[in-house]
């Protein structure tokens, strides 16, 4: 009982941590610093997923999550590679 409150707050603190993210991912001055706070806010939504997925019983959640990060690194290139080209043309 008292370890599914745990994750609950960890969830919470979580998404805290995405707010503070997001504020960067708006306010970044390069696009570099955009597609790190993008990435940040990838990486801490899988681990409040497997969090929540551990708090509630949920395995569907943690198969989620693993996807999502899948999913999330291969877009994480694609900006990296974006970002190299528009660099390389200047």
């Amino acid at each position: 009982m008292i370890v599914e409150y745990i994750f609950l707050w960890t969830s919470l603190a979580l998404i805290i941590c995405i707010v503070i993210a997001s504020i960067r991912l708006v306010a970044g001055p390069t696009p570099p610093d955009r597609a790190v706070a993008l990435d940040t806010i990838n990486t801490l939504v899988v681990a409040s997923m497997l969090s929540l997925g551990v708090a509630y019983f949920e395995p569907l959640f943690i198969d989620i999550a693993i996807v999502y990060a899948l999913l999330s690194f291969i877009s994480t290139l694609y900006i990296a590679r974006i970002i190299e080209e528009k660099e390389v043309a200047k």
